[in-house]
C-alpha cells in the first residue's frame, strides 16, 4: 500500500512540475491573462499580443496539452478559454505573491 501511494505522489508531482514548466513562459502567460478576461480566437490573441498566427497556435496547443485551456469550435473558429477555475486561482495566486515581494 505504502508504495501505492509513494508512485501516486511521484507522479503528481511530475504533473505539478509539467504545469509549472507550461506557466513559465511569458508568451503562454500572457496569453493566459487575455484568456482570464474571456474567450477568444487565434486571432483576436494574435492581434491583442502582436504575433503570428502560427505562433499562437503553437502556444495554444502546449496549453491545452497541459489542460490549461480548452478550446470550442464554431464554425471555421476555434475558440479559447481557460480550462477551469484552478487555472485563474493559480494565476491570481502567483501575481498577489509576486506583489508581495
Amino acid at each position: 500500500m505504502k508504495g501505492s501511494s509513494a508512485m501516486k505522489e511521484i507522479e503528481e508531482i511530475q504533473k505539478v512540475s509539467q504545469l509549472y514548466k507550461v506557466l513559465s513562459d511569458p508568451t503562454r502567460l500572457r496569453i493566459l491573462l487575455l484568456l482570464k478576461k474571456g474567450e477568444l480566437n487565434v486571432t483576436a490573441i494574435g492581434e491583442q499580443l502582436s504575433m503570428e498566427q502560427s505562433a499562437v497556435s503553437h502556444q495554444l496547443k502546449l496549453l491545452r496539452d497541459s489542460h490549461v485551456v480548452r478550446s470550442r469550435r464554431e464554425g471555421k473558429t476555434i475558440y479559447y478559454t481557460l480550462d477551469d477555475h484552478h487555472v485563474i486561482d493559480i494565476l491570481n495566486q502567483t501575481f498577489e505573491h509576486i506583489k508581495h515581494q
